[in-house]
Order: C-alpha cells, then sequence, then structure tokens
C-alpha cells in the first residue's frame, strides 16, 4: 500500500538542511534533502506484534526518531533483538509479513515464518557508515535491515546464502524482495551494491518523487 507513505511525506516537517555529526562524532553526515518521518501513524503497533512505547528520539544532529516504538515482534514473527522503529515502519512491516513473506514461505518449504533476524533498526549514522554520506534512514528509525528467516521446523533461511542456494531458497528471497517494493519506498539487498550483500535492507524514506527505490 502506497498510500501511507505518501501521507507520511505530506505530514512530515520541514526538510532537513544541515551538517552535523553523528553520536561521537567519528562519522559525519550531510542531512540536506532528507524529510523527517511523520510524527503519526495509522495503527497502534501493539496491534501489530508486541511493542513498547519510547520517549521521542532527537540527538540534536538530525538523527530523531518522533513516534518511536521498540518491536519484539510483528505479525507473529519474533525478532532476534528488539528493532526501534518510527511508529510509520510497523504497519508496512506487518503487512509485508503477512501479505507476502508467509505465503511465500508455504508456497517454497511448506512451512511458515516464526523468526527473523535483525541486523538493525535504528542507528544514528551516515548511509553504509561511509563519512560525509547522508544521514541513513535508520538515524529516523524509518528502516530495518533483516540478515535471515527462520521457519516453524528450525530452518534458517540466510539472506547471504540462501540467495544463491537452494532452489526453494533462492525462490522465496527474491520474491519476498521483489514484493517488498509495494510495501516499502526503498527494497536493498543482493546485487545492489556490496554493502548489502547479507541482509534486505527496508525503509520508507520520502522522495518529493515520491517514487519508490528497489534495486
Amino acid at each position: 500500500m502506497r498510500f501511507h507513505k505518501l501521507a507520511g511525506l505530506a505530514i512530515s516537517g520541514a526538510i532537513l538542511a544541515m551538517l552535523s555529526a553523528c553520536g561521537d562524532g567519528s562519522k559525519q553526515f550531510t542531512t540536506e534533502g532528507l524529510i523527517a518521518p511523520p510524527i503519526h501513524c495509522l495503527t497502534d503497533p501493539r496491534i501489530l506484534g508486541e511493542a513498547e512505547k519510547l520517549d521521542p528520539i532527537d540527538e540534536g544532529n538530525g538523527c530523531q526518531v518522533p513516534n518511536p516504538w521498540k518491536m519484539y515482534s510483528v505479525a507473529g514473527v519474533q525478532f532476534s533483538q528488539p528493532a526501534t522503529l518510527n511508529c510509520s515502519v510497523t504497519q508496512p512491516l506487518h503487512d509485508w509479513m503477512s501479505g507476502t513473506v508467509q505465503p511465500a514461505a508455504e508456497q517454497a518449504f511448506g512451512s511458515q515464518v516464526t523468526g527473523i533476524t535483525v541486523a538493525a533498526s535504528y542507528s544514528c549514522r551516515a548511509r553504509n557508515n561511509k563519512r560525509g554520506a547522508k544521514m541513513s534512514e535508520h538515524g529516523f528509525g524509518n528502516a530495518i535491515d533483516i540478515s535471515s528467516f527462520t521457519l516453524a521446523d528450525g530452518r534458517k533461511i540466510t539472506v547471504k546464502q540462501g540467495w544463491r542456494g537452494e532452489g526453494d531458497e533462492r525462490e522465496f528471497l527474491r520474491q519476498i524482495r521483489q514484493d517488498a517494493c509495494g510495501e516499502f519506498m526503498t527494497v536493498l539487498g543482493p546485487g545492489s551494491d556490496r554493502y548489502h550483500g547479507d541482509h534486505f535492507h527496508l525503509d520508507l524514506a520520502s522522495r518529493r518523487s515520491g517514487k519508490a527505490y528497489c534495486k
């Protein structure tokens, strides 16, 4: 669904334009042209999974999460570690997990996904940790990185190995990555660049064009 992304663009604050340092100042980044995520969201995350409301995050350097939640699970799928996300991310993540990931797992493996390995969620840093790059959408709590999926039978499908692994794993990973473009504004993974060979990066970056970037 694209309506929540467009709504987020309208609700978000003014375009950030500043050069700032992340955390201890070791990774400088720019926030020029970036648009902060919306304060409000359409669904209470506690309806979507195990969730805990957090106080707003604002590190004073561009990194800010207006409506942060600590998510422990979504759509019945447990996280390997809690993910700190802005509220607006939780609904598309739920919809992708329940509407794409689970049907694809049933088709490919005859089993449900019960867990995912969360490689990253909120993190105040530059894109790909490159000094001087734009701030990552992780700095808005607007992104999640997933490196593997665990099935009900205990089988673990990793993005790194499975992308070129067994036929059922390749089919599953390619399908859920492709269909993630229906829920998220940015979808990256193996083949996108040298930084995303072992995980899927999903975010809700607000672009004035309104177009998704899936590579």
